[in-house]
């Protein structure tokens, strides 16, 4: 690991360690770190650098709009290489949140979430994307399924 040092006014530096307090962090380090990570994350989206990602897609809807259920489930199927995992919560009598797991390229993720979130009564849309690299060089497998298929894969690392 590397050693920086890094120099800041009092009130900067009181406002950084609130900041730390708040969000549990055991040491200035571990916070430093982690906004790198965020920043250098944001440019490399900026840039086009992230080719491949795992994503959350976030969003409220009435489940009462015409038809609206259906068509997100129908929009999830028609990206089924892309949906992981799908929750469902309730949140009163009118309101969903629903969130999706999601992983694949980058681009084609976006306009997976852009459409989904454009959809007539879907409100309060958020993507939070991870670029990640495909480790595809080392894929291995792990025994095989009922039909005798190999079960093959390959591991998506976040970049650092």
């Amino acid at each position: 690991m590397e050693r920086i040092t890094i120099s800041l006014d009092a009130d900067l530096a009181a406002e950084f360690d609130r900041l730390i307090a708040e969000r549990g962090y055991q040491n200035r380090s571990e916070a430093v770190r982690d906004l790198l990570r965020a920043h250098l994350e944001q440019a490399r989206q900026k840039r086009g650098e992230a080719t491949h990602c795992v994503a959350n897609l976030s969003y409220v809807y009435n489940h009462h709009e015409r038809d609206l259920a259906e068509r997100l489930t129908a929009l999830q199927h028609g990206q089924h290489d892309l949906t992981v995992a799908t929750l469902h919560a309730h949140l009163d009598h009118e309101n969903c949140l629903e969130s999706v797991i999601l992983r694949g390229p980058t681009a084609a993720v976006r306009k997976f979430s852009d459409a989904l979130i454009a959809e007539r009564g879907v409100r309060h849309g958020q993507l939070n994307l991870i670029d990640v690299e495909v480790d595809a060089g080392r894929e291995h497998h792990h025994g095989y399924t009922p039909a005798g298929r190999s079960r093959g894969h390959v591991h998506l690392k976040p970049k650092t």
